[in-house]
């Protein structure tokens, strides 16, 4: 793990409050990071606008990770952001956003990417329509998170065109499903263990897994049953919280022998 992943890894983890420089240089030390290396990262982290300083020796996320990290530590609600799915797709038209400025592209599919949405045969953004929030909610937390300000966002419940019954193909429910007993038994495997390790390998291990699970949580596609295993799915996040609860015990009891 770098310094910067584990930096934003630990904050994101942190809810809203700040993080102590002293507990960020503890944590390095478990993934063999030098204290000046960790001093180096937060400096670059706080020059992208990824970190700021509220006041010496305390750092929380920056303008510009703001929005993600919010994103990101919503992972323990996610199954309230999903609906029955009534069979109708949302769909986001980016043709006219144009291509040229590569970074607000990466930018703009990873938002689309971290929603859910699979780029079609024929060039548009789709996913399922069944988001809990309204589409002008969901279109600003898009934008919120990398998305051009320009993005158009339709809701059709009905499409007449030649492959339309191609687009629950756009993702692989086989490899989904496989994902989340693969996790699951991982996160179960490591609760057997982690009151057996020393407090410094439970720590290490539990971010890592932890970091790992919520990733994939976060990067769901949030399918409906129709089209993916979403009893695995849910299942994982369960197990999750209970991991959580685990992993926030093993770094409480690490940061206490500092």
């Amino acid at each position: 793990m770098t310094a910067r992943a584990m930096v934003l890894s630990l904050l994101a983890s942190r809810r809203s409050e700040p993080e102590t420089i002293s507990r960020l240089i503890q944590a390095a030390s478990l993934f063999d990071i030098e204290a000046s290396t960790l001093r180096v990262a937060v400096t670059r982290l706080i020059k992208d606008g990824l970190l700021e300083s509220p006041s010496r020796g305390l750092y929380q996320p920056g303008p510009k990770s703001r929005s993600l990290v919010r994103r990101l530590q919503d992972w323990q609600k996610v199954d309230s952001k999903i609906v029955h799915w009534k069979g109708g797709w949302l769909i986001a038209l980016t043709q006219h956003l144009g291509r040229t400025d590569r970074k607000q592209l990466t930018a703009r599919e990873r938002a689309l990417g971290l929603s859910g949405y699979r780029r079609t045969p024929e060039g548009v953004w789709a996913r399922p329509a069944n988001l809990s929030k309204p589409l002008d909610e969901h279109r600003r937390e898009l934008i919120a998170i990398g998305a051009d300000e320009d993005i158009l966002l339709l809701h059709a419940d009905a499409i007449e065109m030649p492959d339309a019954s191609a687009w629950p193909g756009l993702w692989s429910a086989d490899e989904l499903a496989a994902t989340y007993v693969e996790a699951t038994r991982a996160m179960e495997d490591s609760l057997q263990r982690l009151g057996s390790l020393q407090l410094p390998d439970a720590a290490r291990e539990s971010l890592l897994i932890g970091q790992a699970v919520i990733r994939l949580i976060n990067y769901d596609p949030l399918l409906p049953p129709e089209l993916a295993d979403q009893k695995g799915f849910l299942n994982m996040v369960e197990t999750m919280r209970r991991y959580n609860e685990a992993g926030q015990k093993s770094w409480q009891a690490f940061f206490a022998t500092g």
